[in-house]
């Protein structure tokens, strides 16, 4: 052989070598991962707070069925995963002093630990926020007739063990246009709302200071642009009326047929007399009820409408100025508008709206129109403003008497939850129509337990849902296949993942759509079902730094304590297994 043909053939070899390097690399085993500590076990043991939510430094007051309780049970506090203090627990209530950090998230669990092996008694969520708007969890009244103390205590205390900061009074009033009626010495002690049904101021009033003992924010429902017929008689100008053409003729309105008591004409909220004349209203509202805000609501795209005087209305586009020109008049109470599948959402978050709601119509029908439509206004609000759905479920089945569909609801917050929006649900009753009195669905305990769960774990973890971060994908991988994973969207049959970066901090969410038979979020003839227990699944994550903690947190599992995982890291690869995967499970993974 010669020199040539020596180096070529050592040239050969070194790339054949290059080649085999490169194949046992891609072809090796990725790290095995590590079993985890047993799970503990859970018994679920009734408990609550004194309040809603809290202000930094509050004293916080619990209370619990202490009777199967263990002497040796203690409650320990924790910000996700890291343990604050811990106390013994001597009786049926205990308190704690909140931390002085403002717009945060606990969790406290009351555990017991015998022989190694522990025991979750409960958990609770708290939330310790200054301002009920950074993480609004909305809920709704709508019957105020001449109610009993016991009704309405029953029904705030129900509201504040779901954490409810706020409450809209759904057709509270009486005339739109003129909602709290005065007679010669005050307000009316009764009227009728405009579906005829009865209202007692007394109950009003009493709805209120209950939910103001719990720290729940009020806020009174009314269209921005609603008047009776005969509203002249009232001082509505005919100037100020919305019209179907551009010759004034015909005004728009909202027909209603009986029991209703009239239809609903609209006027032009950018029209100034009108926004004066509204406040006008507002100030004897405010007047005589400790109101907390105007919850405004509007009826969605009208189509080609009309001032007055024959200019073309750009609807979406006025209700900006009303939402100024209502809070300059009132600058210490809140707003909240609802956008009717987003109509107008983009000026409404735009102008001092505490927080962003959306009424959610087709064509926002699957679960990933939820999620976009939380992301849409996150980013229409310059990520400044959080996200309320009033998504109603189970809708055609709310036609007749019945009950929810538990997978419907939980497989559709743990959605809204997990791309850090809220809920619209929980009343006097869980809702499932736009019109709030109907109450033909109601809730199995299956349900009511978990939804317990679920409001814990939203308050409990809001600063990995609603506070800020950037969604992102994940490389993550089930080796044994286990689970089949897809990135988001959901898809029938496999498990959705996506995730969400806080500094330090990636979080991965996993929501099981593996045994979904339906895509559609409302699942209006409820036939969605509850996926099968996923338990024990070995996975994959490809990481851009150095682990040094994997956590990992489940509302469908002991209550929703967080706990951490082992883990085996080699080169950017990291394995672990997932101790379960019910619904949702939030994985963190912390560098």
């Amino acid at each position: 052989m010669n020199l040539k043909s020596f180096f070529i053939l050592i040239f050969v070899l070194s790339l054949l070598s290059a080649c085999k390097k490169t194949d046992d690399s891609s072809t090796s085993a990725p790290p095995a991962a590590p079993e985890n500590e047993e799970t503990p076990a859970y018994t679920n043991v009734a408990i609550e707070t004194d309040k809603a939510s809290y202000a930094p430094g509050d004293e916080v007051t619990f209370i619990i069925d202490n009777s199967t309780l263990p002497a040796s049970a203690k409650a320990r506090y924790k910000f996700l995963n890291t343990i604050l203090s811990e106390t013994s627990i001597n009786g049926p209530s205990w308190k704690w002093k909140a931390p002085s950090a403002d717009f945060t998230g606990y969790t406290v669990e009351v555990y017991s630990k015998t022989n190694g092996t522990e025991t979750i008694y409960s958990t609770i969520g708290i939330d310790v926020s200054s301002d009920w708007k950074k993480f609004p969890r909305y809920g709704f009244l709508s019957k105020f007739s001449q109610l009993n103390d016991d009704q309405i205590a029953r029904t705030i205390k129900n509201l504040n063990r779901f954490h409810i900061n706020g409450l809209q009074f759904y057709d509270w009033h009486n005339k739109h246009h003129k909602p709290l009626p005065l007679t010669g010495t005050g307000p009316a002690e009764t009227w009728k709302n405009i579906s005829n049904a009865d209202v007692s101021l007394n109950t009003v009033k009493k709805y209120i200071n209950s939910a103001h003992s719990y720290n729940m924010k009020t806020m009174f429902y009314n269209l921005v642009y609603g008047a009776w017929e005969n509203a002249d008689l009232d001082g509505v100008q005919k100037e100020w009326y919305i019209f179907k053409d551009n010759t004034h003729t015909n005004k728009d309105f909202h027909p209603l047929s009986w029991p209703f008591l009239s239809n609903i004409y609209l006027l032009d909220p950018s029209n100034t007399s009108w926004q004066q004349y509204l406040e006008g209203q507002n100030k004897i509202v405010y007047q005589y009820l400790a109101f907390d805000g105007f919850h405004m609501d509007q009826l969605g795209d009208r189509g080609s409408r009309y001032t007055y005087d024959g200019s073309f209305l750009n609807l979406s586009q006025t209700f900006k100025t009303f939402i100024n020109a209502i809070k300059a008049d009132e600058p210490g109470k809140d707003i909240v508008m609802n956008a009717v599948s987003q109509y107008g959402q983009q000026g409404i978050a735009e102008a001092p709206s505490g927080f962003l709601y959306t009424e959610v119509w087709s064509p926002y029908d699957t679960y990933n129109d939820l999620a976009n439509l939380i992301k849409q206004n996150s980013t229409y609000s310059n990520n400044t403003k959080n996200t309320v759905l009033a998504a109603y479920m189970n809708y055609d089945m709310a036609n007749s008497k019945g009950y929810f569909n538990t997978p419907s609801v939980l497989m559709t917050n743990a959605v809204i939850f997990a791309f850090g929006g809220s809920h619209l649900e929980l009343g006097e009753h869980m809702l499932a129509k736009e019109y709030f009195p109907n109450n033909n669905l109601a809730m199995k305990d299956d349900l009511k337990k978990s939804l317990t769960t679920y409001y814990d774990f939203l308050v409990a973890y809001q600063n990995l849902l609603r506070d800020g971060g950037t969604f992102n994908d994940v490389a993550l991988s089930s080796p044994d296949g286990n689970i089949k994973i897809a990135k988001w969207p959901a898809l029938e049959g496999y498990v959705a993942c996506f995730g969400k970066r806080f500094g330090n901090k990636q979080v991965i969410h996993l929501i099981n759509f593996k045994d979904s038979k339906t895509n559609n979020w409302r699942d209006n003839s409820g036939i969605q079902t509850a996926p099968a227990l996923i338990k024990d699944a070995q996975l994959l994550f490809t990481s851009d730094a150095a682990v040094k903690k994997i956590w990992v947190a489940s509302p469908d599992l002991i209550g929703g304590a967080s706990r951490s995982i082992n883990f085996t890291q080699s080169g950017n690869k990291v394995s672990f297994i997932l101790p379960q995967l019910k619904y949702w499970s939030m994985i963190v993974v912390e560098y």
